[in-house]
């Protein structure tokens, strides 16, 4: 029962946010009279004393005090005698918890977003750097249209900055206090709400007491926000594994950032990618596990609720890992410009360009145009060459009316140049970019 039962081995890094809850706890019950201002002051010190030996390494944890409350709770009466006794009148464990796990998970909004701050600037330099290099962009893992590198840096930070966004809506909607519920039902004790959600920098209490020793949404969004970060981290990571290959030579990995083979001695190893693309799995196993917990959870508080921590301390950790690794890959890879200005040209990635022109010139409906560029691909791929090769000749024997204008557009650079549309890939539209997000990020 005792090794079921306890949580004091992975809730222990709650001790920081217990002892705050606890302070601003005492400070209250001191202020409405429920205890002396004495045995206030005894317990604050004593406190303050209990985090100094926690920090130092000098706490000596016990299982079968269950959980960080009872150990922090035990250790105070060692230190200051009865007043410690009267630290948990008007409060319950499950009100307790509640507003510990709460802080924490607000803490690591916090760090996240930090974090992923560093991220985007990562990838703002990237950006910046190769603003009008130009490089493929894909459908299906096929050369579809000639896009700007830092084109392509940029939608990663679009996503990275809805992750921030998702953390930070989640932050608002945690930042309630459910200290003072009690068990479930409130206290008759004359405590002041509002004066510990102050102190512990809440917005205002929790509406609900049995709703605020039941409620684990905060965690589930931090959860949901986390999976998908790290989807858009596993997505950028699988890239750099495809972009790192021989096959493809789209940009080099630093030596900080790979590894070597035991027997292969020529290799280099995109191993952070790697992990990164793996580790997400656990972020996700964190959400659907703490979804599953909760799902058939009458109201109030259940046991079953001590699996919750678990879930999200691991999920938070790996989040934080897989953001740091990928900031210091990005900080640290070599585009490999002329391979990918040769990968653009490649797979008749102009053929666009050519149809939008042949609507232009022309006048043709662009289904017609389609259609003729699709016998200028078939003809170029039947003479071996790309469609810039073609003569004037073979383009007009498909149809009289083009011009030697046509091969104005027929270069990645000329097709990138063009995409000049709000949001497109052009130079021009990058560079705005990244003045704009540049000073959002300042």
């Amino acid at each position: 029962m005792e090794a079921i039962n306890a949580s004091i081995d992975f809730d222990k890094r709650l001790a920081q946010q217990d002892i705050e809850g606890s302070r601003a706890h005492a400070a209250m019950l001191a202020a409405t009279g429920i205890i002396t201002d004495k045995d206030a002051e005894a317990i604050r010190e004593g406190l303050l004393t209990v985090l100094s030996e926690i920090e130092s390494g000098n706490f000596a944890f016990s299982k079968s005090l269950e959980d960080i409350h009872m150990n922090v709770e035990a250790r105070l009466k060692e230190i200051v005698g009865e007043p410690a006794g009267r630290l948990h009148t008007a409060r319950s464990r499950n009100d307790q918890v509640a507003v510990d796990f709460r802080l924490w998970v607000r803490d690591q909004c916090d760090a996240v977003d930090g974090a992923i701050d560093a991220l985007m600037k990562a990838l703002l330099g990237q950006a910046e750097a190769g603003a009008d290099w130009v490089m493929p962009g894909f459908t299906h893992l096929q050369v579809a249209q000639p896009v700007t590198w830092g084109h392509h840096m940029l939608a990663y930070v679009e996503m990275l900055n809805r992750d921030r966004s998702r953390f930070a809506d989640a932050r608002k909607r945690m930042n309630e206090s459910p200290l003072g519920a009690a068990a479930l039902a409130g206290t008759g004790f004359p405590i002041d709400r509002h004066m510990t959600a102050e102190a512990l920098r809440f917005d205002r209490p929790t509406a609900n007491s049995l709703d605020s020793t039941s409620d684990r949404d905060f965690a589930l969004e931090f959860l949901a926000a986390a999976s998908i970060c790290a989807m858009h981290l596993s997505r950028f990571a699988e890239e750099l594994v495809i972009w790192s290959s021989a096959q493809f030579r789209f940009v080099s990995m630093s030596d900080q950032w790979s590894t070597g083979s035991s027997i292969m001695p020529q290799k280099k190893n995109p191993d952070a990618a790697e992990l990164i693309r793996a580790k997400i799995g656990r972020i996700f196993g964190a959400n659907v596990a703490l979804m599953t917990v909760m799902k058939g959870l009458p109201l109030t508080y259940s046991k079953d609720m001590q699996e919750d921590k678990e879930q999200v301390f691991d999920a938070a950790d790996n989040l934080m890992l897989a953001i740091a690794a990928m900031t210091g890959m990005v900080e640290t890879m070599t585009p490999m410009k002329d391979n990918l200005r040769a990968a653009a040209a490649s797979g008749f990635s102009t053929a666009t360009d050519l149809a939008d022109w042949l609507v232009r010139e022309l006048n043709l409906p662009f289904r017609d145009a389609h259609h003729v560029t699709g016998a200028l691909v078939a003809m170029a791929e039947k003479k071996g060459c790309d469609l810039p090769d073609l003569s004037l000749a073979d383009m007009q024997c498909v149809h009289q009316g083009i011009t030697d204008g046509v091969f104005g557009v027929l270069t990645v650079e000329a097709s990138v140049m063009s995409r000049q549309s709000y949001g497109g890939t052009s130079p021009v539209r990058v560079r705005e970019q990244i003045a704009r997000w540049k000073e959002a990020l300042s």
